[in-house]
């Protein structure tokens, strides 16, 4: 016992810890003194916190000096067993239990017998996060969700070794530098090569790019083989990975595996050209199964709490109060002439649902009840065949309020009810993976802020682990093309679920290629059954992606649906001496128009042409430079003005047409795509009260279109089908099924196996992610920046509190906030947000996300001609006002 007394003291004063030396033999007296008397000592957990201190961060002898502590196994050895353990609790347990219990002493990071760290102290709990504890929870967490794909054992296995490098000495060291300097920070040390080479040792090489890019995204398959090398003998990092693989396997010994495990029985029985294909997306499932069980694991460790997973819903118990609630709302609904014909659609939609698995079809016109229909459908499908969840996504955000609202009234629970909430709307388009807009336009010292609070911001990540959500295309599809961990983290929950695309014509033809191929791969594979939903069906069918996918109509004969649904007439309006303001003036000679153009800027000139010449009541504007909050206001007083019969001029962007159930007789609609053209027709007498409503086609010589070539391509071919006689009318299905193919021939030069997104193809078969994620855009350029704007004061509050928790890197928050500040989100082309931040009209919260101090305009939003004087806006306040942490 004196022996190991003295060699703990020597050791001490060998390193120059002459105080620490004293201190420790202090504390051996009292131990010693307590044993004499037969008195256990009080606390003595805590008593040994000094003991602690000097102790390495692996407590294995070989790290030496490097941790800047002393090794003391070799002296607990040397005392009696009952202050080791069996009398006091000393032991390896007792003291690794302790230190978790209060968080160790000043700036430690390890305890005694090998306990290493995944995070940093907990401010709720007040304790570390133990990397076993990290390891085998995430690693749970990853089987539970890869079971529901046949990947279970797989993708635990890479859970489990996701963060064995930071067993290393050199990474415990920086974890306990960043608690020095107050925590938030970086820990600054690599430690993906560990894991990645167990992953590469075990699974097949394409798996390791899980492990290696669970922090920074799916690498390329080239740089993947060279971080594997580096890694393994002879490689820069391996010293390293052999250090933290030797540290962690004496507490996670399954990180060692007999043998090596197969990839899902179906990878391997696809036809050779179709297997990469197939392993893209089998590497993207379990790359958001990892990331996902990581983040809610570390979400749970700093938040005091037990990990959130949703529990499985009763489906069919969502069915009756889905029926239940749709007939008291049509109880309480006006009677329509078209009632009949859509109680048709929506009878039809549900027997349909009794079907197998597949890829349906729900071809309605508009003004059809699509929306109940597809819920119907989907709810019904996912009951009958065990589908854990049902994912409605959108073109626009405008039908992703609306639709929220809608399905949140049929399915959420009421206050008799009790329960938790089950419809999720999910349209933010804050993008958590990048450290900014524009951040060469930023100081230094705002830059630096982004990054600290990217590690915690991540966590506020969506992961649809709900049983209903609504989103949009953009969110849905990015997830699935991205190789970014925030955007990944929620794909695994598409598998065994029914999605709906509402409004399918909208999505980008110059993407329709990888669309199309990783639905089919989800619904071959990953258990999913896909609903379109469409007036305007385009011809996916006769494209190589769906060549052989069998087709399921829920409507058989949908020509003569449309026939008795047609309630509009066309006229149309061209020449030189149509203009914005020409068409303004024709439209105030009306009491109830709606006109819809095809640009932000159109909208706002649009609205000042409106309110020069209508005078004889509201003029309303709707774009996506509205916050949602603003959005959903004016659409409520446009329902309401409608209502009451009182006159009424609205001015809006697309995103009126799909899904907005409003009610004009007189409808004006910028040049634009047939189906586009249709959509708005579908807010033209939508209830049949009218003999006929009126859609006027005009073409303003000085409108603006959207810029893409495929917008281009799709006017084109559609000036060659639809127009005045003795051209068709937008609702001429023949002539709309002659235009799809025109305009994919447009787009594929003659070429089936080019266009429409066949070059990502081919990037997705050589398993290069980030450039599918570069490639795969789909608003191209990514002009579109999310832009949170303060209102109203009433709102100040709760928004700030938001904005500060995403930007504190001490205060990691879930996904609720983010969802929080939907409703006061704008949107902002990105040459003016760059504009903006240049300026100090815009500073930056997290990601791409902006907060606004320049002015809204009352009933435009952020205003593209309303000129700004940074002295004179009033939304945020003084200009030496200092928001999320950055000085404006």
């Amino acid at each position: 016992m004196e022996a190991g007394h003295e060699m703990l003291r020597s050791s001490a004063a060998a390193e120059g810890g002459r105080q620490a030396a004293r201190a420790v033999e202090a504390e051996y007296r009292s131990l010693q003194w307590g044993r004499a008397a037969r008195r256990k000592p009080l606390n003595a957990d805590i008593r040994f916190r000094r003991v602690l201190r000097a102790v390495c961060p692996l407590g294995v002898p070989e790290c030496g000096a490097a941790c800047a502590g002393w090794n003391l196994e070799p002296v607990l050895r040397l005392w009696p067993a009952d202050v080791r353990g069996g009398g006091y609790g000393l032991g390896r347990g007792a003291v690794r239990e302790g230190a978790a219990r209060r968080g160790g002493g000043e700036g430690v990071v390890a305890a005694v017998g090998g306990v290493l760290y995944a995070h940093s102290l907990s401010g709720v709990a007040g304790v570390r996060h133990r990397l076993e504890d990290h390891l085998r929870g995430s690693a749970a967490l990853a089987r539970r969700f890869g079971e529901v794909f046949g990947a279970g054992e797989l993708v635990e296995y890479l859970a489990l070794v996701h963060d064995v490098g930071k067993g290393s000495c050199a990474w415990q060291d920086g974890l306990r530098a960043v608690e020095a300097r107050g925590g938030g920070g970086r820990v600054g040390v690599p430690h993906k090569h560990a894991g990645t080479v167990l992953a590469e040792r075990y699974t097949p090489l394409a798996c390791a790019a899980v492990v290696f890019g669970h922090h920074g995204g799916l690498p390329d398959l080239e740089r993947l083989r060279d971080e594997v090398y580096k890694g393994s003998p002879g490689g820069a990092e391996a010293a390293r990975v052999q250090e933290a693989i030797r540290a962690v396997e004496r507490i996670v010994p399954e990180i060692h595996r007999p043998s090596r495990i197969a990839p899902p029985g179906w990878l391997l029985g696809l036809p050779k050209r179709e297997q990469r294909l197939g392993l893209d997306l089998l590497v993207r499932m379990l790359f958001s199964c990892v990331v996902d069980a990581d983040y809610l694991d570390t979400s749970a460790h700093f938040g005091g709490a037990a990990v959130r997973v949703g529990e499985p819903v009763d489906m069919a118990a969502l069915v009756e109060r889905y029926e239940a609630r749709r007939k008291r709302y049509l109880a309480r609904r006006e009677p329509s002439p078209v009632d009949a014909l859509r109680q048709s659609v929506y009878e039809r939609a549900c027997a349909a649902a009794a079907g197998e698995p597949g890829v349906y079809v729900l071809q309605v016109p508009t003004g059809g009840a699509k929306t109940m229909a597809a819920g119907g459908f989907a709810l019904r499908h996912a009951a009958q065949h065990g589908k854990r969840r049902v994912v409605l996504a959108v073109p626009f955000i405008s039908i992703t309020e609306q639709n929220a609202a809608v399905y949140r009234d049929l399915l959420d629970p009421e206050d008799t009810d009790g329960g938790p909430a089950v419809v999720l709307e999910h349209h933010s388009a804050v993008d958590l993976d990048v450290e900014g807009t524009a951040l060469d336009e930023l100081a230094e010292e705002q830059r630096e802020a982004l990054r600290q609070r990217a590690r915690t911001a991540k966590l506020a990540a969506e992961n649809w682990d709900a049983p209903f959500v609504v989103t949009t295309t953009v969110r849905l599809f990015e997830s699935l093309f991205s190789h970014r961990p925030s955007q990944m983290r929620r794909l695994h929950n598409l598998a065994g679920s029914v999605i709906v695309l509402d409004e399918v014509q909208a999505l980008p033809d110059r993407l329709l290629a990888p669309i199309l191929s990783g639905l089919r791969g989800l619904v071959d594979h990953f258990g999913v059954t896909v609903l379109l939903v469409s007036a305007t069906q385009p011809s996916f069918w006769e494209l190589s992606a769906w060549k052989g996918l069998e087709r399921k109509a829920i409507i058989d004969d949908p020509a003569a649906l449309f026939a008795s649904l047609r309630r509009v007439e066309y006229a149309w309006r061209t020449g030189q001496d149509v203009t914005l303001e020409s068409i303004a003036r024709e439209a105030a000679a009306h009491p109830q128009v709606l006109t819809v153009v095809g640009t932000t800027r159109d909208a706002a000139r649009f609205h000042r042409h409106l309110e020069a010449a209508f005078a004889g009541g509201a003029v309303l504007h709707l774009s996506t430079r509205m916050t949602g909050a603003h959005r959903r206001e004016v659409i409520a007083r446009i329902r309401e003005l409608l209502g009451r019969g009182e006159p009424v001029q609205v001015v809006s962007t697309s995103l009126i047409e799909a899904g907005v159930d409003v009610d004009f007789p007189r409808v004006y609609r910028a040049w634009a795509p047939p189906e586009s053209l249709q959509q708005a027709a579908g807010r033209c007498n939508r209830d049949g009260r009218l003999p006929s409503g009126t859609v006027i086609v005009f073409d303003p010589a000085d409108g603006g279109r959207p810029r893409s070539a495929e917008y281009r391509a799709a006017v084109q071919a559609g000036e060659q089908f639809f127009g005045p006689q003795p051209l068709a009318a937008p609702d001429d299905l023949n002539a709309l099924h002659a235009y799809y193919q025109r305009r994919y021939a447009y787009q594929q030069g003659g070429d089936p196996a080019s266009g429409l997104g066949a070059q990502i193809q081919k990037l997705r078969s050589s398993l290069d992610f980030p450039r599918v994620d570069r490639e795969f855009q789909m608003i191209e350029d990514q002009h579109s920046v999310p832009v949170v704007v303060i209102r109203n004061e009433r709102d100040r509050e709760q928004i700030e509190e938001a904005v500060a928790q995403l930007t504190d890197p001490f205060r990691p928050c879930g996904p609720e906030v983010l969802r929080s500040l939907q409703q006061h989100t704008a949107s902002l082309p990105k040459r003016e947000a760059d504009a903006a931040l240049r300026c100090g009209l815009a500073v930056p919260v997290t990601g791409d996300l902006l907060l606004w101090h320049g002015a809204y305009h009352e009933r435009r939003g952020l205003d593209p001609d309303e000129p700004e004087d940074l002295d004179a806006y009033g939304v945020v306040g003084p200009s030496s006002r200092t928001v999320a942490g950055v000085p404006r």
